[in-house]
C-alpha cells in the first residue's frame, strides 16, 4: 500500500470511532484479520474483532478518540491516541459506574490491499480497571 492510503485507512478508522461505529471499525480489518488485545486475547476474523469494539462502545457511550500521531513504514502503521469516556453500560460485569476513563493507546497494524490484516493494541488495562473501580490501586508511600 501507498502511503496515501494507508492515510485514508488511518482517516476511515477515526470516522469510524467519531461515528461510534463498530461495524464500520471492523471493516477496516481483513476478513480474517488478527488483533490482540489486551481486553479480548487474540482475536481471528472481522465478527470476533467487531465483538470488541461493540463491548468498548456499549460500556463507554461518549467515547472520544484523539490521535496524536502516526507513523508509517512500508506496510506497518503505528497510531498513538488518546481515549476518554464514562462508563455508562456494563464493562466485563461490571454494572454501569459513571467514572470517567482516560487512557493511551498505541496500535500497531500490518496493512495490504486497504485493510488491517494484523493489530496489537497495547494499552494498561489494569488501570482501566482501576479507573472503573474493578480493582483498587495501593496508595504510594
Amino acid at each position: 500500500m501507498q502511503r496515501d492510503e494507508i492515510l485514508a485507512l488511518v482517516k476511515r478508522r477515526q470516522a469510524a470511532w467519531a461515528a461510534r461505529d463498530p461495524a464500520a471499525l471492523a471493516a477496516t480489518h481483513a476478513e480474517h484479520g488478527t488483533v490482540a488485545s489486551p481486553t479480548g486475547g487474540v482475536l481471528e476474523g472481522r465478527a470476533e474483532i467487531e465483538r470488541i469494539y461493540r463491548l468498548w462502545l456499549s460500556a463507554f457511550t461518549d467515547i472520544v478518540v484523539q490521535q496524536d500521531d502516526v507513523l508509517i513504514d512500508g506496510d506497518r502503521v503505528v497510531t498513538i491516541s488518546r481515549f476518554r469516556g464514562t462508563q455508562t453500560g456494563e464493562f466485563f460485569g461490571l454494572a454501569p459506574g459513571g467514572r470517567h476513563v482516560e487512557m493511551q493507546v498505541a496500535l500497531v497494524m500490518t496493512v495490504a490491499d486497504g485493510l488491517v490484516v494484523d493489530e496489537r493494541r497495547i494499552y494498561d488495562f489494569t488501570g482501566v480497571l482501576v479507573q472503573v473501580g474493578v480493582l483498587k490501586a495501593k496508595p504510594t508511600a
